[in-house]
């Protein structure tokens, strides 16, 4: 098992990792050579294998809706998409998004961030089509890795900081609400005069989810998959019954 999958996915379950590359194409010639020589070899074999089938069903996602400007979340979403309707193909995907590190020119409802947010605005929508009978079925938690501070620095940007916000989105959920404690932004409300004051713990978030959507029980929640988390509860009727 790869270490670079997320503590949340790890297990017994096989696991693929796939991203869109600028690389030549490999020709038919060298898959037969390839296949030749792994003949004999069971388990290189059946990974020559996976990878073909891997790449043609990502290349068949990206190519059925071809994006008009170079999108790399918007590619990676359609080749999910793909993966996930396949025939026996995953059940759980991660996407990782870059480029939210706005420590300069963030903008307003113009500029870097909302340029970020419209992006990210086509791609679960294109998730949502793509997956087509399987939207109903399906819950995309969105998380960042850390909030922003409060107010802009010199830059006109923000820096790191501590709370922040997650959107959870999906068939499956029972959105059109908000779920917070809202602090306030008056420099006495925030953590260290400079960050939002966390109130919700995301870790139950993510328990609520895997709980109520994928039905893991408590006892591995608490203690394989989010270890020492006992105080972080649950958070109940994110999902549709």
């Amino acid at each position: 098992m790869s270490q670079n999958v997320p503590l949340i996915l790890r297990g017994d379950a096989p696991v693929i990792s796939k991203s869109p590359q600028m690389t030549p194409d490999v020709d038919e010639d060298l898959l037969s050579r390839l296949a030749d020589l792994y003949s004999k070899d069971e388990w290189f074999s059946a990974r020559l294998s996976e990878a073909v089938q891997t790449e043609k069903l990502g290349d068949e996602g990206m190519a059925a809706r071809p994006a008009a400007a170079p999108d790399k979340i918007g590619g990676v979403t359609r080749m999910a998409a793909a993966l996930m309707r396949s025939e026996g193909g995953p059940e759980v995907a991660v996407i990782e998004a870059s480029g939210w590190d706005t420590h300069a020119n963030q903008g307003g409802a113009k500029g870097t961030l909302a340029q970020r947010l419209a992006g990210l605005d086509r791609a679960l929508r294109t998730l949502a089509q793509d997956l087509g009978p399987l939207w109903p079925q399906t819950a995309v938690l969105v998380v960042t890795e850390f909030g922003r501070t409060a107010a802009m620095n010199g830059t006109r940007g923000t820096d790191h900081g501590t709370g922040g916000c997650a959107f959870l989105v999906g068939g499956a959920v029972r959105g059109g609400r908000v779920v917070a404690d809202w602090p306030g932004l008056a420099r006495a409300a925030l953590l260290d005069n400079r960050d939002l004051q966390p109130t919700l713990d995301l870790r139950s978030v993510f328990k609520g989810v895997l709980d109520e959507h994928l039905h893991v029980d408590a006892q591995t929640l608490a203690t394989r998959i989010f270890p020492d988390s006992s105080g972080a509860r649950p958070l109940k009727g994110l999902i549709r019954a």
